[in-house]
């Protein structure tokens, strides 16, 4: 079983739902572990009975991400993983069965940019910020959460889901960047389908909550992306729902990964001869 004594932990959107189930797996493990979330009740609720620092604050402006990060430093002397995953969910555009979809150019203007600042801003500012810490100790891990390609591109989800693909592409982003950094990764978690958290409104075929992925399914993948172990692994996205704990690491990489951003899709655009310019995602991935 992995162990994460002497790792430090941030986790964002730690109040509920997966970002709860991920914190809490962490500590299971031994890590260290700050919950940031904006709701102080949500948060209130979740660190109590935990061995937790409960941190509130918005994840995106750069100068609360500098101060939750030193204070989870001075708390626990470092700052090791990163887990992007505070964000806003469809359900402010439509209910589950679909019954008030807005078109995508119906939805409010402010809807917008609040979508694009919390579920892509976020993940840069705290990139940022992590990253100072990270590169110093050449060692860090960077979780980020986004979603399915159908979910990104589904006509019903407003705001929703452009902002999870730009979140996307800027995971690749940074794990291409991350590619002559020692000791340092970036990967992307998903749970590989509808999840029961608020996100999923209890309307139509969804007012069954067995019907839905629980959010522990993204403990394991998230635990070896971690480790030791998970340090050679950059650039990849994983479907938690598709890791099997009684299997490999290995065979669970096959499994339920793939490059980060979808790079067999690209590669199309025609260059001069010589170009510097391309897709590093797709050369690792056939160079792997």
């Amino acid at each position: 079983m992995t162990s994460l004594e002497g790792k430090v932990a941030m986790v964002t959107g730690a109040g509920r739902g997966l970002g709860r189930a991920m914190a809490k797996g962490l500590l299971e493990r031994g890590a260290k572990v700050a919950m940031v979330e904006r709701d102080r009740d949500a948060r209130d609720d979740t660190v109590s009975g935990l061995d937790a620092l409960a941190l509130v604050g918005d994840v995106t402006k750069y100068l609360d991400a500098g101060l939750m990060f030193d204070e989870t430093r001075v708390a626990f002397g470092a700052i090791h993983i990163l887990v992007n995953n505070a964000g806003l969910g469809p359900q402010r555009f439509r209910d589950t069965d679909r019954s008030n979809v807005k078109k995508v150019w119906e939805i409010d203007p402010e809807d917008w940019l609040l979508y694009l600042l919390v579920n892509v801003s976020s993940h840069f500012v705290m990139t940022r910020a992590a990253m100072r810490y990270m590169r110093a100790q050449n060692w860090g891990r960077i979780v980020n959460v986004t979603t399915s390609l159908e979910t990104m591109i589904d006509p019903a989800n407003g705001a929703y889901g452009p902002s999870k693909a730009a979140a996307e592409a800027l995971a690749s982003m940074i794990a291409g960047g991350l590619d002559d950094v020692n000791g340092v990764t970036c990967n992307v978690l998903i749970p590989g389908g509808p999840a029961d958290t608020r996100m999923i409104s209890s309307t139509g075929i969804y007012a069954d909550r067995s019907k839905l992925i629980r959010p522990e399914v993204m403990v394991p993948p998230l635990l070896h992306l971690v480790s030791e172990e998970g340090g050679e692994v950059n650039g990849r996205r994983i479907r938690a729902a598709l890791w099997d704990p009684n299997r490999s690491s290995g065979e669970n990489l096959e499994r339920a990964g793939a490059p980060i951003a979808w790079p067999q899709l690209g590669g199309q655009a025609i260059h001069p001869q010589g170009d510097p310019r391309g897709n590093p995602a797709a050369r690792r991935e056939s160079e792997s």
